[in-house]
């Protein structure tokens, strides 16, 4: 087992992170930009290394420093987090090359599966289905324009490298394309430093249904349910919950299959999540891999109680899996909501500020994942999610109503924030139904 990790991330997911090594025994070393030299993942870890100023390409995207940074504390494995440098095969393959394992897949496996055009590529390979699109890469917008045509409007254009919903915009028409393919390439090269995108076609109203995978060195793979992440604000999530009210028995084991045809297809390590579109004739469709932990990974660790991000360092030290299919069984029902500092009136603006007084929820059933506390100053230079608030209940119902309960107890004065927004959300009778899909917060009337 790994005796000392290097954190290479920030905020909530650092601290997570941390936790699970310190309860493994392992000593960890937090990376911090400037900007971050009060941020508590710092304080958390045992050690800490100022990389760089706060923005990110000079910090938390600087692979030098980061590489450096690991050397110095003798670190002898590196856990990227989310976002960041996480899929970036680059980074993983130089880890390995300087004697400290990435914790997450090989370069080769990010490059296969995090690349989005490739990965469609693999799975029309191994018959897994996709949504009508390009067969790979479109370099320019003439080319896209064709595809376009071929396959019929509305259309998507996706950052190859992307997440997170930068680099993607939906096209109506050609005018409408032309702008946006430019806009997705220049979003693309800004944000992954991969200005490549795809086109495909959009698939109206559907829902967003994703598969928690683990991996392992000896051809062990395994699928932890599915989360349904559909109630998301362009592209990027503000709820999710599991198991989702969509999928029976047999379509759960069909779809958990399919993301194990995915893995293994590819000889897949170690955590990744497989993203379906579902359909409301139950139609699904492979839409991309992410090939790192996911934000919302709290919701599966509640409902089959596995700790991800342990048996992430338990692979990537090269143990076998510590459980197999048959031992994963769904209990309950866990919801997420993602709470951000951000000004809901004001189009969500993102809302950086001093953090005047704080007080997160608690109770059974009940878990805070953040990095904010009282007289934290928020920076205005990173993501603005500062907490994600995630709750287990006996059925989606009890859920619910503690999700409600729970955030009705967060306070969080000096910033603005979409607390209650989510609150109106969770109360809405369509959520409450389970009548949504990904278009549900841009037709909601609070």
């Amino acid at each position: 087992m790994f005796k000392k990790i290097l954190v290479a991330n920030r905020g909530e997911i650092a601290v997570r992170v941390i936790r699970t090594c310190r309860e493994m025994g392992i000593k960890t070393v937090a990376i911090y930009s400037e900007a971050d030299k009060e941020s508590m993942h710092r304080y958390l870890a045992d050690e800490s290394v100022c990389i760089g100023p706060a923005q990110p390409l000079k910090s938390y995207l600087n692979i030098p420093a980061i590489i450096e940074a690991a050397k110095a504390t003798a670190c002898d494995a590196l856990h990227p987090g989310f976002g960041f440098l996480s899929e970036n095969a680059e980074f993983a393959r130089l880890c390995d090359e300087k004697g400290i394992k990435f914790i997450g897949p090989t370069g080769e496996h990010i490059e296969k599966m995090g690349n989005k055009s490739y990965a469609r590529k693999i799975m029309i390979e191994n018959r897994v289905p996709v949504v009508p699109g390009s067969d790979g890469i479109v370099n320019d917008a003439k080319k896209g324009l064709k595809v376009a045509r071929e396959i019929g409007y509305p259309v998507i254009i996706k950052a190859s490298s992307g997440g997170g919903g930068k680099g993607m915009r939906i096209a109506n028409d050609d005018d409408e394309f032309d702008k946006y393919f430019i806009m997705c390439q220049a979003e693309a090269k800004s944000s992954f430093n991969d200005a490549s995108v795809y086109v495909e076609k959009y698939v109206l109203s559907p829902k967003h249904i994703e598969f928690q995978i683990l991996a392992d060195s000896y051809g062990n793979i395994v699928y932890l349910g599915e989360r349904d992440c559909s109630i998301q604000r362009k592209h990027q999530k503000m709820i999710e919950e599991a198991p989702s009210v969509t999928l029976n028995e047999n379509l759960r084991k069909y779809m958990g299959e399919a993301a194990i045809s995915a893995a293994r297809a590819v000889g897949y390590v170690n955590a990744g999540t497989i993203e379906f579109l579902v359909d409301k004739d139950n139609n699904f469709y492979f839409m991309e891999m992410n090939t790192r932990i996911q934000v919302e990974h709290p919701v599966t660790e509640y409902v089959t109680g596995i700790d991800i991000v342990k048996e992430q360092i338990r692979v990537a030290s090269g143990q076998k899996l510590s459980l197999c299919q048959k031992d994963i069984k769904l209990q309950g029902h866990s919801i997420e909501c993602r709470i951000n500092a951000e000004d809901v009136k004001a189009d969500f603006r993102p809302c950086p500020g001093t953090i005047i007084s704080y007080h997160a929820p608690g109770g059974f059933g009940v878990r805070v994942d953040s990095s904010a506390y009282e007289g934290y100053t928020i920076p205005p230079f990173y993501d603005s999610m500062i907490a994600k608030l995630i709750v287990w209940g006996t059925d989606r119902n009890d859920a619910i109503n503690r999700m409600k309960r729970a955030l009705g107890e967060f306070i969080i004065d000096g910033v603005d924030t979409n607390i209650e927004f989510q609150l109106q959300i969770l109360n809405s009778k369509d959520f409450v139904e389970g009548k949504f899909d990904t278009s549900f917060i841009s037709n909601f009337n609070a």
